[in-house]
């Protein structure tokens, strides 16, 4: 009996130790993660970003280097064009300087010369009765619908504008030389002439000494060829005013697109020149004999 009150008294401590054991279990500690597969993950991960990146970043590189290589090679053609266009261009101008260097020539050309031709008056007039005066002479024709007007009102222009200078006054006789004299006559120059400046001298003759005397000029005129009886025509022919002084020597001439200021300051500039070199120049014409 009493060693049954033992082994009862023992039990539930048994039992109670058994019920400790199962109600407080022992806790399991977790595995440690595995550095492979961490490894691998972490890997895995890491180098499909890391290589989109290199990708790019290569991509760029090679497009940076591409467009620099494109750049230089574009900067060097241009400077190579630049240069070889600078050295044609000074090679042109060296060539044009020799050029012009080895036509040069010094004096004044041979325009002018003596003349007899046929007053607007009748009267037989030659260069020696301009003698000790500036001439303006231009060579036109009567019949020249527009271009022949202009250049004769701009030449009235030029005189009234010289003419009132005080230091110059009227040192110049304005002259108009026919290029058709088949059809200018005598009469026909006195009316055209009265047209333009009171002072300016119309002058007609034979086709052979109009021919002369704008040859002598330079002067280019011609009419067409093969013309019928009484058929209307132009003559074509030069457009230039002639300065020459009063020693009948050419000074200076003027083109269609010369203003009349352009005009009327040159000719001053050249006539206060010849004055202050002692030049004299005549007041007035010389008297003319008529034509017989």
């Amino acid at each position: 009996m009493f060693r049954s009150l033992i082994t009862r008294a023992q039990r539930p401590a048994v039992a109670c130790a058994s019920f400790s054991t199962r109600a407080r279990p022992v806790a399991r500690p977790l595995a440690p993660l595995r550095p492979s597969s961490l490894a691998n993950h972490t890997r895995f991960y890491s180098s499909k970003s890391d290589g989109a990146r290199a990708q790019n970043t290569n991509s760029a590189g090679a497009l940076n280097w591409k467009t620099l290589a494109v750049f230089a090679a574009t900067g060097a053609g241009l400077l190579y064009y630049f240069r070889l266009e600078k050295q044609r261009v000074e090679a042109a101008k060296e060539e044009e300087a020799r050029l012009a260097k080895a036509n040069t020539t010094y004096g004044k050309p041979k325009i002018g010369g003596p003349f007899s031709l046929i007053d607007h008056n009748g009267v037989r007039t030659t260069n020696q009765d301009f003698k000790g005066r500036y001439m303006l002479i231009y060579f036109g024709f009567t019949n020249c619908p527009d271009i022949c007007p202009e250049e004769l009102d701009k030449m009235a222009e030029v005189l009234d504008t010289v003419s009132a200078d005080p230091e110059i006054g009227d040192v110049i006789t304005p002259i108009f030389i026919t290029c058709d004299p088949q059809r200018d006559t005598v009469a026909e120059v006195n009316e055209y002439v009265k047209d333009f400046h009171k002072d300016l001298i119309g002058l007609t003759g034979t086709l052979e000494e109009v021919a002369r005397v704008a040859k002598s000029y330079r002067v280019y005129f011609s009419k067409p060829p093969k013309l019928a009886p009484g058929e209307d025509y132009l003559v074509d022919h030069s457009i230039f005013f002639y300065l020459m002084s009063p020693e009948g020597d050419f000074v200076d001439c003027y083109a269609k697109d010369h203003t009349a200021e352009h005009v009327s300051q040159s000719v001053k500039d050249h006539i206060l020149a010849y004055k202050e070199k002692g030049g004299k120049i005549a007041p007035a014409l010389g008297p003319r004999q008529s034509q017989q």
